[in-house]
């Protein structure tokens, strides 16, 4: 995807504040952005979460990507009590905070989008990066004119444990084929490597997603020559393992985040940053998920793979014929 239409995209969703169960502001700008597309329609959930839905032909409808709209943040008690602070940040992080108040929430007090350098600084990048994704799914699939069915689920309150995705998750109103796709931003583990291309999640802390749906999303990539990084990401948890608990397949990727929770060195609050070109990528991978033959999850994945393992089996068949015999006549024998 073009980076100066997604960079636009961004800036209208990271401008908006948000903060767990104060998501209004984040939910307005979608919803602007969501209007100028005229194959996308919008629901909202009894909780607040928004369904946005893209039709154009009747091609089966195999993912529905998610993400959510809140970031950690501080929100008044009640009866003028003071703050209180949702979401998962060390306490050595909450002393002495600099927030900057938006009514009933606030933020730390931090610029709402930067680009320098190639990355993305926020004081939310998680997870508004990939609100702006799921828009730039949308804005691809029009300019292109793709023939296609999907998804885009944007979640409330996830920072304190999944409660919007639950919420959707015990009344899934999308057909059973769809496979849900958490798109995140995680903190690098292990050889993950920011600017290397988005990384498709096996699991998280809590759980490994669809293994189906991870081949697919990896034959995708491999196919189209997009740059993903394939790796466990368990130091914390996503939406995957929330609606995976509820019995919807689904798969996540991830877009690595410096900063994590806006955690920075030494106790210091600072930008969260991602790279603007793992974002693109994601975005293409996604339209090509859409634009591709393959469905979500189940039949026709797990087919072509019992076909490629059925043909190693034709394939050493000789050898086993060979030494079937040597088995028999002085293996030791059984029972």
């Amino acid at each position: 995807m073009d980076g100066q239409k997604l960079e636009k995209i961004l800036k209208e969703i990271l401008d908006s504040p948000t903060a767990p169960f104060h998501e209004y502001f984040v939910r307005d700008a979608l919803l602007r952005l969501l209007r100028e597309f005229p194959h996308v329609r919008v629901e909202e959930d009894d909780f607040g979460n928004l369904i946005a839905s893209y039709r154009r032909g009747r091609k089966r409808a195999g993912y529905a990507f998610g993400a959510h709209m809140d970031h950690p943040g501080w929100v008044r008690k009640e009866r003028g009590a003071g703050w209180e602070f949702l979401g998962g940040v060390p306490a050595e992080y909450l002393k002495d905070p600099d927030i900057e108040e938006f009514g009933e929430f606030g933020m730390w007090r931090l610029p709402a989008m930067e680009v320098r350098d190639g990355l993305i600084y926020s004081r939310a990048c998680d997870d508004l990066i990939n609100c702006g994704t799921i828009v730039g799914l949308f804005a691809e699939l029009e300019r292109r004119e793709v023939k296609g069915v999907c998804y885009g689920i944007f979640t409330r309150a996830e920072e304190v444990g999944f409660v919007g995705a639950i919420h959707l998750a015990r009344r899934w109103p999308l057909p059973k084929s769809v496979v849900f796709v958490s798109l995140e931003t995680s903190s690098p583990v292990g050889e993950a490597c920011m600017g290397g291309g988005p990384v498709l999640r096996v699991g998280d802390r809590l759980s490994i997603f669809d293994d189906a749906a991870t081949r697919a999303i990896a034959e995708t990539a491999r196919e189209r020559g997009i740059e993903v990084q394939r790796l466990l990401l368990d130091g914390g948890s996503c939406e995957a393992s929330a609606f995976q608990a509820y019995g919807i397949a689904s798969a996540g990727l991830s877009i690595l985040l410096g900063n994590y929770h806006n955690c920075g060195p030494e106790g210091a609050i600072e930008s969260e940053y991602v790279s603007l070109r793992d974002a693109e990528s994601l975005v293409d991978l996604i339209v090509a998920l859409i634009e591709g033959p393959r469905a979500g999850s189940g039949g026709p994945v797990r087919k072509s793979f019992r076909s490629k393992l059925e043909k190693r089996v034709g394939t050493y068949a000789e050898y086993g014929r060979a030494t079937r015999k040597w088995f028999r006549d002085r293996g030791e024998r059984i029972g």
